[in-house]
This record gives C-alpha cells, structure tokens and sequence, in this order.
C-alpha cells in the first residue's frame, strides 16, 4: 500500500473515491436538479437553487442546448466534495473528563 503524504495526493484519491462513488449511485457522469442538490449535500433543491444563482457557487455549471436546467459534472462535485473533507476538518474540542 502507498503512502499518501502530500494533501494533494490525498486530494487526489479521495476525489477519485467520490466520483467512483457518485457515478454508482447516480448513474451518469453529470447531475442537475435533485440528484445534484443530494450529492452537494443541499437540504432542499429550493436552497440549491438559491445557491446556483450566486457568482460563489462552489462547482462549475454548464447547460445543454436543448435541455432545460444546469449541470455540473460528477468529477467536479467529488473534486470539490473531496477538498471540503480535507480543508475543513472538524476537530473537536478536548473536555475536562469529570
């Protein structure tokens, strides 16, 4: 087994991870609507919707001439899935044990 010791290498696999992931649960290469709201982990597709509009929507979107909506590609959602997971851990606070 490889060591993974960049957080680019480890980036890399885990975005890997995600897109095999999501190509299994989904389906299809591209989500839009509420596959792609659950796969960016949205409560509502009201909130995605809301979300698309903003310059600061965190993947990229595209359309399909003669397809109504936006599509985002299942390698960019596990790209960006990926980095959150890495860039943000969650640590939580050590507590005094009574």
């Amino acid at each position: 087994m490889l060591l993974m010791n960049s957080k680019e290498e480890r980036l890399k696999a885990l975005a890997l991870a995600l897109e095999r992931e999501l190509m299994k649960n989904y389906g299809s290469p591209l989500l839009t609507g509420e596959k792609l709201s659950e796969a960016m982990g949205y409560r509502s597709i009201h909130s995605l919707r809301k979300h698309m509009s903003q310059k600061s929507f965190p993947v990229e979107l595209f359309t399909i001439r003669g397809r109504k909506g936006r599509f985002a590609l299942v390698k960019d959602i596990a790209v960006w899935l990926a980095k959150q997971r890495i860039e943000n851990q969650y640590t939580p606070k050590d507590k005094p044990m009574d």
